[in-house]
């Protein structure tokens, strides 16, 4: 890894996740000096370290141990526990994080001869200057923050006095917590939820006043998908407030108020997966001239430039949809931006969004009530699992599929699921939506039977047939 050995770059970066990456990459394909200056995180940021790699490791150990227990099928008359070694899942997912970060950051920055690579803590000085460990002054023609973000602490009182998890801890016990508290019910606390419930951790889930689960989903997903997690034994309590937590001999008691009800719980380990915040604190924003927002982002125009022309920032940090492909396409863009004079953006309608739990929620585009929003008519079609043949052939039924298209033109503009494998079964459905293509030419084309993906074409069927009354393969 190289060492820094200049005092001025024609890009200085602040991160070393996936925004960061995809901005010194592009800077290098320029053929642009670019220096990275990453802190906190290991190199590679909260992907490959704390969030999708090794949490979607845990969750399948977690669904092959649950899974084997509760068979589908007759012929299958007694489930199977396999002797459950926790110590050993966290170890290799240490050994899967060290391996991805190696080859997908290590290597990567050795290979880009224009990136440079520093381990140390950035402050901005001036407009134009940075200061590396309160030592060493460094100079670009051109800056972007790519700090990331790290879990909202919450204000509650006695917070401060016990001991709670983020996503950069919960992952690291040394054995399976007997009970698990989650605040909040967004992907990331669905995902610990059902990781934890499928280890067999008493879980209860925390809906705070106000909130929802998957505040951004479907109501028919929202629905499927708590169904589905209620169904294993996971608890929510909804629409409540945690007046205070205590540590009462290791266990974290925590008061909870609901409208017509009050009661402790107890729970052995507490997560918080409520919010996020930016990390930006002593960066020295207020030296470069850069603003944050309402919600304590970084602020930027849609072509990802701060209140100081010659500073970009990207990912995480300036909140717009905290995805790691998000991050490296918005690092991407901001670098060529900043080093060309190009304006370009993301067209957010087109990013598709996953959530990892069993069955996984997948959406793209706009939701019912957004286009309802925006031009105040809306066309929608949901159908149910059961319907599609090959979830009566696997005997897994637990899903949906939402379609939303423009009224008059039939164009595809969102479509929501629940389903095994939607993560994967999305992307016919972003191209549709990115390509503007319509229910016709999702209908017009041949899928293959049976497969799940027909979802996709049976909730575009559904606006011009009753496909409850339609054999396998009406075209």
């Amino acid at each position: 890894m190289n060492n820094s050995s200049s005092a001025t770059y024609d890009l200085v970066i602040i991160g070393g996740g996936a925004a960061a990456f995809a901005a010194a990459t592009k800077a290098n394909d320029l053929g642009r000096t670019s220096l990275m200056v990453n802190s906190g995180l290991p190199i590679g940021g909260t992907c490959v370290n704390v969030g999708c790699m090794p949490s979607k490791n845990l969750l399948t150990v977690g669904d092959e141990l649950y899974y084997g227990q509760k068979p589908r099928f007759k012929a299958l008359q007694n489930g199977h526990k396999p002797d459950f070694d926790f110590a050993a899942a966290i170890a290799e997912k240490d050994e899967i994080v060290a391996s991805a970060r190696q080859s997908n950051y290590i290597n990567v920055v050795d290979s880009l001869e224009n990136v440079t690579y520093l381990e140390g803590r950035a402050r901005f000085t001036s407009p134009d200057r940075i200061e590396v460990n309160e030592r060493e002054v460094i100079r670009g023609g051109k800056f972007m923050i790519a700090s990331g973000s790290s879990t909202k602490p919450l204000s509650i009182e006695g917070m401060n006095k016990v001991t709670w998890h983020s996503n950069r801890t919960i992952m690291d016990l040394e054995n399976v917590p007997e009970s698990l508290a989650i605040v909040g019910a967004g992907p990331e606390g669905l995902e610990f939820a059902q990781m934890f419930a499928h280890f067999g951790t008493t879980v209860t889930v925390i809906v705070a006043k106000g909130h929802t689960v998957l505040r951004r989903e479907e109501p028919e997903v929202v629905d499927e998908i708590l169904r589905s997690l209620q169904a294993e034994g996971i608890r929510f309590l909804m629409d409540v407030t945690i007046d205070k937590v205590e540590d009462r001999s290791g266990v974290k008691v925590l008061t909870i108020r609901g409208e017509d009800r009050e009661e402790e719980l107890a729970a052995q380990e507490l997560l918080l997966a409520s919010g996020i915040q930016a990390n930006i604190a002593d960066l020295g924003l207020e030296s470069a001239g850069v603003k944050t927002d309402q919600r304590g982002f970084i602020h930027v125009d849609e072509n990802y430039q701060t209140a100081n022309v010659d500073v970009y920032a990207a990912g995480d940090c300036i909140g717009r949809m905290p995805l790691e492909t998000v991050a490296a396409k918005e690092g991407s863009l901001a670098a060529e931006n900043a080093l060309t004079g190009s304006r370009k953006s993301i067209n957010y309608d087109h990013v598709p969004h996953a959530v990892f739990t069993n069955p996984q929620v997948a959406s793209v585009g706009l939701t019912e009530g957004e286009q309802m929003r925006r031009i105040n008519a809306c066309a929608c079609r949901t159908i149910y699992m059961d319907s599609i043949p090959k979830a009566d052939v696997i005997k897994e039924t637990r899903g949906v599929f939402k379609m939303v298209i423009h009224p008059e033109s039939s164009q595809i503009l969102g479509v929501h699921i629940v389903a095994p494998d939607a993560a994967d079964l999305i992307h016919e459905a972003t191209l549709a939506v990115k390509f503007g293509l319509t229910i016709d030419d999702i209908i017009d084309t041949l899928h293959v039977f049976p497969t799940l993906s027909e979802g996709i074409k049976r909730v575009a069927q559904a606006f011009t047939r009753d496909i409850s009354v339609m054999s396998c393969c009406v075209e």
